[in-house]
């Protein structure tokens, strides 16, 4: 298998886990987001890029980006329908120096 290429983040995300408030913490089930995922998350459908475009930003191929942003879609609507916590870390990622995470109004 051949190692992973290096995925750029723009920045870490502000919070790194959200939870259901609705179940107590000892029956709480979580998926695993990584920095990648949550990258192409905020890129295509925060930013509302194109898959190429954010691909680009990535410094990943299309096909590539495609393959992360399915498993990130995957995992996100499984935590939300089956109630559970997203926890976001790790990943093959190197965050750019001096950017900064900017909310949108």
């Amino acid at each position: 298998m051949r190692p992973k290429k290096i995925r750029w983040v723009k920045c870490e995300p502000g919070e790194k886990c959200f939870r259901p408030q609705c179940k107590p913490l000892s029956k709480l089930e979580g998926v695993f987001l990584t920095l990648d995922e949550f990258e192409a998350v905020r890129l295509a459908d925060f930013e509302g890029l194109k898959q190429e475009k954010a691909a680009y930003r990535m410094k990943i191929s299309r096909p590539t980006f495609s393959r992360i942003i399915s498993s990130a879609r995957q995992k996100i609507g499984d935590a939300l329908v089956n109630i559970k916590a997203i926890k976001i870390e790790g990943g093959c990622c190197k965050i750019e120096k001096g950017a900064r995470h900017e909310r949108k109004k």
